[in-house]
């Protein structure tokens, strides 16, 4: 590309010509560079826009997401970014992009770069801080994603009365999804934002710190260390935590549950060069299997149903999955249930199963579900539903006025289900739904509509998934699960609920995007052998 110094340009800017304004036709996106720096160049409705190349969340580029309307969809993990703006209006990820200006001059296009933001590839967004003169207190409890989105959003809003961040971690907000994917991590690898940041916002953030009981009549919350903490605004941000195992001998030295940083740890340093066995092929428990292969000495895989992820993605996918991972010495034991786990001096020994299989084992882990982290609301009249999930509605509000909640914990209407109530453990939509509370929290009326994007990483591969399949009576496949390139559509009531992928991006990022604007995919879409209403 040209640099070029234009006439009557600042001496702070570097400008390049990066293409004829013929180049692109709408809708259409490329990756120019400009003084060295790498910028997603877009034309929509007849104007040219210039932003950050990648994605603020992992760093994708963009260029191979999904572009739909004024948004480029990632296409890795769904974050979604307003081309004109560099503005985040889906997760996951927390910055915006750098927005660049642009000219057009006598056909040729031309974007410009300030010098002092040339290295820089996100945006914060700008916020303000604490006044001590506001007497006014926002207390979130969780130290998730939902809680951070949250007092980002207000801060970003302008709100400047307190905000208070309560977890019972040794770490500030740091990325969860993580700890299962790549066990052996350093912990200021994975905080989401620096000490400074907080401190320069005025978000104060309680580590170590548990709640037990809230008092929505007295507007307090109780410490387990019997402090009281008066709130305006309450958001319960609190998560789920491990399902433990409750079959003889679940008590027994090595057996691990993932919930926390030092769990991930722990798990990692107890399996180097011995015998693992993981209990429920669910996500959790393949990525972990996935991980301690090659690792420990041995893994093993204990699941109910005939393969892993059967009743979420299917029998054709789990099947694949579990051969993925056979290949790399995972050893499974399916349709079958874990009935004792034995030991010698208080330490694991073996797993007993309900087939007759006894399997050795150093180290067991569970992976058999979650349970909403609800209990402390007992006698607070905040409602919950039979699993214990904190009821919202579209607004993040519970039941009980100016009590909130948001992420893993709720129970919400989900939109493009047609407001039917679920509970959804995605990174992303905790994120969404963090961001909704706080603008609801400040008068802001806002719903929440996101479609939910989750993603999964199998020795190095990534399936990713949006929608919302429960109850889905059909798949179609493109490509061939065998090969391990397709793209399945789930099919409910001939339209498409949902959506898997694997190395067949960007699809599974515009399925989402085509989501979001609202729009019906017919079964029969699904079944065209054309595919370009994919952009593939």
């Amino acid at each position: 590309m040209d640099q070029c110094q234009e006439p009557g340009q600042s001496e702070e800017e570097v400008t390049g010509m990066v293409c004829q304004e013929a180049d692109l036709r709408d809708g259409e996106m490329r990756e120019v560079t400009v003084g060295d720096q790498k910028v997603l160049l877009v034309r929509t409705q007849g104007q040219y826009s210039a932003v950050g190349s990648q994605c603020s969340h992992y760093n994708a580029p963009l260029v191979k997401g999904a572009l739909v309307g004024d948004r480029v969809r990632c296409p890795f993990h769904g974050a979604c970014f307003n081309v004109r703006t560099g503005d985040i209006e889906e997760y996951p990820g927390l910055d915006c992009l750098p927005s660049y200006k642009v000219k057009v001059e006598d056909g040729k296009v031309y974007v410009s770069i300030n010098k002092k933001s040339l290295k820089l590839t996100k945006r914060v967004k700008e916020m303000c801080s604490v006044s001590a003169d506001i007497k006014h207190t926002i207390l979130l409890i969780g130290g998730g994603p939902a809680s951070l989105v949250c007092a980002e959003t207000l801060r970003q809003k302008c709100y400047q009365g307190r905000v208070i961040m309560v977890t019972k971690d040794t770490l500030p907000p740091f990325d969860k999804p993580k700890l299962s994917k790549a066990m052996n991590l350093d912990s200021n690898s994975i905080l989401l934002r620096s000490s400074d940041f907080y401190q320069q916002y005025g978000i104060e953030v309680w580590t170590q710190k548990e709640v037990v009981s809230v008092n929505p009549a007295a507007k307090a919350v109780k410490m387990s260390d019997g402090m009281l903490q008066h709130y305006d605004q309450l958001l319960i941000s609190t998560g789920c935590r491990a399902r433990p195992l409750s079959c003889p001998g679940c008590d027994l030295k090595g057996v691990k549950l993932l919930q926390n940083y030092e769990d991930a740890k722990e798990i990692y340093s107890a399996c180097l060069g011995q015998k693992a066995v993981v209990i429920g092929a669910s996500f959790i428990g393949m990525e972990v299997a996935s991980y301690l292969s090659g690792k420990a000495a041995s893994v093993s895989m204990v699941g109910t149903t005939r393969y892993p992820y059967e009743r979420s993605l299917g029998p054709e996918i789990g099947k694949m999955t579990m051969q993925m991972l056979e290949e790399h010495n995972v050893k499974f034991y399916m349709n079958d249930r874990v009935t004792e786990i034995r030991g010698a001096n208080g330490k694991v020994k073996e797993v007993v199963l309900n087939s007759g299989t006894v399997v050795e084992a150093d180290v067991v882990i569970a992976g058999i579900g979650v349970i909403p982290n609800s209990d402390f609301l007992a006698g607070s009249k905040v409602e919950v539903d039979s699993r214990k999930a904190v009821i919202v509605d579209k607004f993040m509000r519970t039941n009980i006025p100016d009590v909130f909640s948001a992420g893993d914990v709720t129970s919400f209407p989900l939109t493009v289900r047609g407001d039917q109530r679920v509970n959804i453990g995605h990174w992303q939509m905790s994120q969404a739904q963090g961001r909704v509370a706080a603008l609801n929290m400040l008068n802001q009326p806002t719903k929440i509509e996101s479609v939910p994007f989750f993603w999964t990483v199998l020795l190095g591969k990534s399936i990713r998934y949006t929608g919302y399949g429960e109850g889905y009576t059909e798949i179609i496949f493109k490509g061939k699960v065998e090969e391990r390139k397709f793209l399945a559509f789930y099919i409910k009531d001939e339209v498409v609920v949902a959506a898997a992928s694997l190395m067949f991006d960007p699809a599974v990022a515009h399925l989402a995007e085509l989501m979001a604007t609202g729009q019906t995919l017919t079964k029969a879409q699904a079944q065209a052998e054309d595919l370009s209403w994919l952009q593939m």
